[in-house]
């Protein structure tokens, strides 16, 4: 067995180095679809990485048709309602400048639009949720908004085509290259084939992988396979983190919305925690070991109430539009709607859709315990003036239009990120730095910058942690290359990074971060009239390359010392 050194070195230097094997799908042979949709590049996908692909490929002259299975771009913003998860420097350095420039158009959106109070007007990092999770808790309809102004532009001049509620359902292609992919409207069944010399798969959970025969990995690595330390002791494919059907609520003291009993509510009433760390406590409860110091009260207006709430009653003048911002509203992404009893990758449609339900009668469930049985400070059980917020997802009962998916599948690359090189302690065991001199694993081939913790919900088999902090890392532009494929690029969690480092590289920055470099990767080579990969093992084009991301705002690397956060 090799060492973690030549481990990780092999993984840097995109050394072949079989990971999980019995994941891999190989190629299968597709019949061509006949006529179709030209343009310059196919994404599939409009979540935050499909977006930021597609504005930076727009930006450079390239035509693209952007595929997305709800009516609304933006996943994990909008159509999963997740208020962005985001590193202490999200503010100054620590994004691209257009990421950075969405969430102060945002913030110029409810000074001009909404019934702020003076005082909130004046706050130059407003966050409309005062929420905790985020310095920028929002209404997933205002990111909305100004994503599709971004966007806007470009289908107005015929760059950019998108197909809302179209998904990719087959694809064409020819050795190491795709040439065609099948769209199908949900809506009318019919077909459009989509011909490109370029694809992005900006899936939630790469579904572009094995439709094209792409190599990739799913579940949890072991340690004879990465090195990392925290690795399995044998690979476990089945072994992904849980998703989450999120949804919204307010608080409205004196009323009565408690929503009917759902249909599995005796199931997750009696369930207990999936996770080995916290066995033996109720899944609707507040009384695992991380949940029993927050607690939660929307009358007092704290603990999970304000972890990720939109609306701050008081940043909004009372009795404006109605009285909609008399109350505060919050978004439920909470462990006690971890749905990790079954995964949505690689199973069959009926087991997917099983789980899907699952996971929403989850949260349904809970928001019935919340109105009826959760104790009280006071003694008493449920507060039924708890009300579910359609308007707030765009649906009509109330659940978010799609899962917040954690970890799908990600491709076999060029290099592969190992918690070796995000860790301290990693990054001491492989340089012999102190602790103060270490710095992450230094990519000469960076496409852009990311900083989260290794941040693993509950998984399929139970497993839940956070497996250190990390240090501020690189994202490699070898982790955006396949192995064999020439003309797919990852755009979002799927690029090369383990069950283990997909827990710091799966947050809103970092996937806008991976989707815009792969923008102006497609630009950069249709340029040159070369393949992506030789702009990574071409110096020049490397170097031409990295000073168009700089010039775009993509910052290639950390300050040194780092700024206060």
């Amino acid at each position: 067995m090799p060492s973690r050194r030549d481990v990780i070195r092999q993984l840097a230097l995109g050394a072949p180095l079989v990971l999980l094997a019995p994941a891999c799908r190989p190629l299968r042979p597709r019949g061509a679809p006949v006529g179709g949709t030209r343009a310059d590049l196919v994404i599939a996908g409009g979540g935050l990485g499909g977006c930021a692909a597609a504005l930076a490929a727009c930006a450079n002259g390239l035509r693209v048709i952007l595929t997305e299975e709800t009516d609304w771009i933006g996943g994990q913003l909008t159509a999963q309602a997740v208020p962005p998860d985001e590193n202490r420097w999200i503010e100054t350095i620590g994004g691209t400048a257009s990421y950075r420039a969405l969430r102060e158009a945002v913030r110029a959106r409810y000074r001009r639009d909404y019934p702020l109070t003076a005082r909130a007007r004046t706050i130059a990092r407003l966050n409309p949720g005062s929420g905790w999770v985020s310095r920028l808790c929002a209404d997933p309809r205002a990111w909305l908004a100004e994503l599709e102004v971004l966007l806007a532009p470009h289908e107005g001049a015929g760059m950019l085509r998108i197909l809302r509620r179209h998904r990719v359902v087959d694809a064409d292609v020819q050795g190491d290259r795709v040439r065609a992919l099948r769209a199908r409207s949900l809506e009318t069944g019919r077909d459009v084939v989509l011909e490109a010399p370029w694809f992005a798969d900006a899936t939630e959970l790469g579904d572009l992988l094995p439709l094209t025969g792409t190599e990739y990995m799913v579940g949890a690595e072991s340690r004879a396979q990465t090195g990392e330390p925290h690795a399995k002791d044998a690979p476990e494919p089945d072994n992904v983190q849980g998703f989450t059907v999120c949804f919204a609520m307010d608080w409205r003291p004196g009323e009565d919305h408690t929503i009917a009993r759902p249909a599995q509510y005796d199931r997750w009433r009696a369930q207990r925690m999936r996770s080995d760390e916290v066995a033996g406590a109720p899944l609707l409860s507040f009384d695992d070991p991380d949940s029993r110091p927050i607690g939660f009260d929307p009358v007092a207006r704290k603990g999970f109430w304000s972890y990720r709430r939109i609306v701050d009653r008081d940043l909004f003048t009372p009795g404006s539009a109605g009285g909609a911002f008399d109350q505060d509203c919050t978004i439920v992404n909470w462990i006690q709607n971890d749905y990790a009893w079954g995964s949505l990758t690689d199973g069959t449609a009926a087991d997917a859709a099983r789980h899907l339900e699952a996971a929403r009668q989850l949260s349904l469930s809970l928001l019935y315990w919340l109105q009826v049985e959760c104790p009280r400070p006071d003694g008493g059980q449920g507060w039924r003036g708890l009300r579910l917020r359609p308007d707030v997802v765009g649906t009509a009962d109330g659940l978010a239009k799609a899962p917040y998916i954690r970890e799908g599948r990600r491709i076999l690359a060029e290099a592969t990120v190992l918690e070796q090189h995000v860790t301290l302690e990693g990054r001491m065991a492989d340089t012999g730095a102190s602790q103060e001199a270490a710095r992450a694993y230094p990519w000469p081939d960076s496409v852009g910058i990311g900083h989260y913790s290794m941040d693993l919900h509950v998984s399929t088999r139970g497993d839940r942690g956070r497996y250190g902090d990390t240090l501020p890392f690189q994202i490699p532009l070898g982790a955006l290359l396949p192995r064999r494929m020439e003309n797919l690029l990852p755009a979002g969690k799927n690029l090369g990074v383990t069950h283990l480092t997909n827990g710091c590289y799966r947050l809103h920055p970092i996937e806008w971060n991976v989707g815009e470099a792969v923008g102006h990767l497609v630009a950069v080579a249709r340029r040159h009239g070369t393949t992506p990969r030789a702009v990574r093992h071409t110096p020049a084009l490397l170097a031409n390359y990295q000073r168009q991301l700089v010039a775009g705002g993509i910052p290639l690397a950390w300050p040194d010392p780092l700024p206060p956060g």
